[in-house]
């Protein structure tokens, strides 16, 4: 056999492996938690835009919830400001909030532009449309970091009609409190926030890190499969530290709040969305109900 035809076959194969997980999630919701070092490069952008609204034209039904927190510090250092964080949350004055709602809508209504050029309908929504998302004042420790909102309630039908009437929502962290002022979310607690309120199948944060490991200095120690019990039990034995351990805590909680799978994937590596969602290997972190535990250590999602 030629090796132009073992080429082609090899792109066959790849649609086989792929069929079984189109038929499993068709028509089924993934939220996708976009952020971070992916955000920053243009190319890396176009790929995770790619592979979202692939899933959309296969039949899945995803939701992108972005950050933009780089972008935001960017933009705080242009007017003389400097970036100042308490437990991983932006302290949030009134000139700060008003930067990131600024940076927020330009993010968001660049992702909307990239999905619609593929060919896929997409709306740029805040937490501040339709009350999608109604928040309380954080505090961090006890101490006061502005606008910072932790959400209490989300309108998951704005999303729902959004989805049945076959768009793609892209959702910037911004929501008000009863008062209508306005907060800035952290985009990890907004996409589970979102990902609970809708039932959806998986939920996926695509980080600046490969998945979970039991030895962030032992590579050999990456954990491709946890339930979200166990998962505690790393973050309770301190095994899991700084930036990884409140997105796991956001991860376990979404498990047992509904979401059927939380994937951690490096969205640094060019269509790892694709990889983990149809492939049988994957490339991430996936974290499972605990009923689920059998799945934990076979081939396949």
């Amino acid at each position: 056999m030629d090796k132009d035809m073992q080429e082609v076959l090899k792109k066959a194969e790849v649609l086989i492996e792929a069929l079984p997980y189109i038929q499993k999630f068709n028509r089924k919701i993934i939220v996708v938690k976009y952020g971070g070092s992916a955000m920053s490069n243009e190319e890396l952008q176009k790929n995770v835009i790619k592979d979202v609204t692939l899933l959309k034209l296969v039949g899945f039904k995803p939701i992108i919830v972005h950050g933009g927190g780089k972008e935001i510090s960017r933009w705080v250092g242009r007017v003389g400001k400097e970036a100042q964080f308490v437990n991983g949350l932006r302290v949030t004055d009134d000139e700060t909030m008003e930067i990131a709602e600024m940076v927020l809508g330009r993010v968001n209504k660049r992702l909307v532009t990239m999905v619609q050029e593929l060919g896929v309908r997409a709306v740029g929504i805040s937490g501040k449309d339709g009350g999608l998302l109604k928040v309380d004042k954080k505090y961090a420790d006890g101490q006061d970091i502005g606008f910072v909102g932790e959400i209490k309630e989300v309108n998951a039908k704005i999303i729902y009609d959004l989805l049945e009437k076959d768009f793609l929502p892209i959702v910037a962290p911004v929501g008000l409190d009863d008062d209508f002022n306005t907060y800035n979310i952290n985009a990890d607690d907004a996409a589970c926030a979102v990902a609970r309120a809708v039932g959806a199948d998986k939920l996926v944060f695509l980080t600046d890190i490969e998945g979970l490991y039991k030895d962030i200095n032992d590579k050999s120690s990456f954990i491709p499969r946890i339930t979200a019990s166990d998962a505690e039990e790393l973050i309770a034995a301190g095994v899991i530290g700084g930036g990884m351990l409140p997105k796991l805590g956001n991860c376990t909680s979404a498990v047992k709040n509904g979401v059927n799978r939380v994937h951690i994937l490096d969205g640094r590596i060019p269509h790892c969305l694709l990889l983990e969602v149809f492939t049988n290997e994957g490339v991430g972190t996936m974290i499972l109900r605990d009923e689920d535990k059998s799945e934990v250590y076979e081939v396949g999602k």
